[in-house]
């Protein structure tokens, strides 16, 4: 655990593992750094990984000011806590949450950003009566944060119908995943969906064609929603490609971890220098 000052009496937590070309792994909502489980361990033999806490998640800070958890904010945090380590550019993966917070990395920080990965990722929500829709339900969620707790927070978002595939996997797995979920705090997941949720950020379909940089999207072939994003975000940009995960749901990494490394690991090393 390597605990990245940053200013403003704010910290993220980062986990490096393995040696290699550096790639940055941001979790999705309610993960953190130890949620990569078995894919994380994957990528580690082929890359130096550096898999981040995002804000108000696993061991980074929590703060209560809502501003840190703005995207453009978390964004410019995130590349800075990656260049204390010493790495000024590198490839960024983004599950979920994190592929949305990649995106802006890269849109935001193109020089930072060698190549992109997106699992289960979205561009936002471009037409404006869906975004406020969507910012109506994320507050709510969050009033359901704080009215009734963690615990029971993640009992409702487990039950979601878009983790039905996580629910296949052995009992054990599944504690784990668990488990890590109940290790966060309430303000960092309500500020988290209220400053940086689907919502709440700014929607980067415009901006997909400045994304020059080598990416590759992947979904689960049974989640058929993601499915269609990833294609439309790998047709917006000029160096991008799709690949279905065969038999995994939204979680595709979780579900098929081998698979999903394979896809990875073969982008990354067949990127030109």
């Amino acid at each position: 655990m390597t605990r990245v000052e940053l200013p403003g009496n704010f910290a993220l937590n980062v986990e490096v593992s393995g040696d290699g070309p550096p790639l940055v792994l941001l979790h999705g909502f309610t993960g953190s750094a130890r949620s990569w489980g078995r894919f994380g361990e994957l990528l580690a033999a082929r890359f130096r990984t550096v898999a981040i806490d995002i804000v108000g998640h696993g061991e980074s800070d929590a703060p209560a000011d809502l501003e840190r958890y703005e995207m453009p904010i978390v964004v410019d945090d995130l590349v800075a806590a990656v260049r204390q380590l010493g790495i000024e550019r590198a490839a960024w993966l983004g599950y979920s949450m994190g592929g949305r917070t990649a995106l802006h990395v890269a849109a935001a920080h193109p020089g930072a950003v060698a190549a992109l990965v997106l699992i289960g990722a979205s561009a936002g929500l471009d037409c404006t009566e869906e975004r406020l829709a969507r910012r109506s339900a994320d507050n709510a969620l969050a009033d359901r944060i704080e009215r009734d707790g963690v615990p029971a927070f993640v009992d409702y978002w487990e039950a979601l119908p878009l983790f039905a595939t996580v629910r296949a996997l052995p009992a054990e797995q599944k504690a784990a995943i668990r488990a890590g979920r109940l290790r966060n705090r309430a303000v960092g997941l309500v500020n988290s969906l209220r400053g940086m949720g689907t919502g709440a950020q700014e929607p980067l379909q415009h901006r997909l064609h400045e994304l020059g940089m080598p990416a590759l999207a992947l979904a689960g072939e049974l989640d058929a929603k993601f499915t269609q994003i990833g294609r439309d975000l790998a047709e917006a940009m000029p160096d991008a490609r799709f690949a279905p995960v065969p038999g995994a749901g939204h979680a595709a990494q979780t579900e098929q971890p081998e698979t999903v490394a394979a896809l990875v690991t073969d982008f990354l090393t067949h990127l030109p220098h």
